[in-house]
């Protein structure tokens, strides 16, 4: 982990995501430093899963961006699926605004379509709708429940999905995740 979270983003070469071998709470305070609450969503008073697939874009020897993949269980009405979970993206605040998180992002849909499920979700806070709806993500503008240690509860945070196949909708139902968010 470097101490300088200052230096300038490395232009001499394109910034390309690839997949990393681990994701540790190092690697993520190289992204976004030592906050306590570096995601924002604490106040929620979740519990999350970890990702199990870790896509991130290096610059100059540092990790800048990062973005987590995990396959988990949902319902939607009566019918059970899987959906690709993506969550822990983070780009380190000095370099936001430079198409870090769509190639981070996007690498990790890459990745993603690979794992069968139709669909990719993601939760958010309510100011990164918008960057997400510029990624291709669609809101989904209804409760969903999440599963929590005491059992479900209502996601405070939005919801967010994106097809993983061409020609793929959202069905529609109730929603409810069968594990811990992502």
């Amino acid at each position: 982990m470097t101490d300088d979270t200052s230096q300038p983003l490395d232009t001499s070469q394109p910034l390309t995501a690839t997949r990393l071998d681990r994701y540790t709470p190092d690697d993520q305070r190289e992204i976004l430093g030592d906050a306590p609450d570096p995601f924002g969503v604490a106040d929620a008073g979740l519990s999350w899963l970890p990702k199990e697939e870790h896509f991130g874009v290096r610059s100059g020897g540092r990790l800048v961006a990062h973005a987590g993949l995990v396959r988990i269980p949902l319902a939607v009405g009566d019918t059970r699926t899987d959906v690709v979970g993506v969550g822990g993206v983070a780009v380190a605040a000095e370099l936001r605004g430079r198409g870090l998180a769509r190639t981070v992002v996007s690498a990790a849909l890459d990745h993603a379509r690979t794992m069968g499920p139709r669909h990719a979700l993601l939760f958010c806070r309510p100011p990164l709708v918008a960057l997400y709806a510029r990624l291709g993500w669609r809101l989904l503008d209804q409760e969903v429940r999440v599963e929590q240690a005491d059992g479900p509860v209502v996601m405070p945070l939005r919801t967010m999905w994106t097809p993983l196949r061409d020609g793929a909708t959202w069905p529609s139902g109730a929603v409810r995740l069968l594990s811990y968010p992502m």
